[in-house]
């Protein structure tokens, strides 16, 4: 008898951000799976559940040792922050079951995004079109990265830059913001958020030509206006065209 398994977003790990059907998921599950910083979040007001927290660099192994307990009948959540859709476990999640030719279903659930959480707190950046760019190198080339940079660029986007720098990774924002320097103004407005909706909560505005000078790490999201956006009473919009 096969159990289920849910992919639920967490959004920022707050109960107070995490919608209903993501909580009665977990509350549901006899086992709940996950990286061991999300599982401090979300363990508060998960209560009498059996917790399996991994490490990072642990997705493929997390994912089939979730699939391995809901094969033998149980109900799992395996957890994931922001929308387990974006930079998640869902897909990684679906590929290891069809690896195993599994019959195990699985349900995604998702969850308030990085972007979405960071552009709330700044304002309203992503008024118009906008991409979604990730700076970690690890699965994608850094060729391909610097290619998909020059296309937001070129296309006057709105970038939100996840994963702008580690302990390891400094250069690349400096080279995304060169890149995205040759097609904007060194005036366009930036928004960096750290920590959005939890307890170390940071947001500044600044602009292209000062970001570099920023204090800037893994647990922060980079907000890069486009032509159309402005600082409107300490806040970033991206004019979208409406006759104010």
């Amino acid at each position: 008898m096969s159990g289920k398994i849910y992919v639920v977003g967490t959004g920022p790990g707050s109960k107070d951000f995490i919608c209903p059907v993501a909580i009665k998921a977990m509350e549901n599950s006899d086992v709940i799976v996950g990286y061991k910083t999300y599982i401090k979040l979300v363990e508060p007001f998960i209560q009498n559940k059996e917790l399996v927290s991994s490490s990072m660099m642990k997705e493929v192994e997390r994912c089939e040792e979730v699939l391995r307990l809901a094969e033998t009948g149980k109900t799992i959540s395996l957890i994931s922050s922001g929308d387990p859709g974006v930079y998640g476990m869902a897909g990684v999640m679906l590929e290891v079951v069809a690896a195993k030719k599994s019959a195990v279903e699985v349900e995604i659930i998702p969850g308030i995004s990085a972007a979405s959480s960071s552009a709330s707190l700044l304002g309203a950046p992503l008024m118009n079109d906008y991409v979604v760019l990730s700076l970690s190198d690890l699965l994608t080339p850094w060729e391909l990265i610097i290619k998909r940079l020059h296309a937001a660029g070129s296309g006057d986007f709105v970038v939100s830059i996840y994963n702008p720098r580690s302990k390891k990774r400094i250069q690349q924002l400096d080279t995304a913001i060169d890149i995205l320097l040759e097609y904007q103004n060194p005036e366009t407005p930036v928004g960096i958020v750290k920590h959005a909706m939890r307890e170390k909560q940071e947001v500044i505005i600044t602009d292209l030509a000062n970001l570099k000078q920023q204090d800037v790490d893994m647990f922060t999201t980079v907000i890069i206006g486009n032509s159309q956006t402005k600082v409107i009473d300490n806040k970033m919009v991206t004019i979208r065209g409406y006759k104010v």
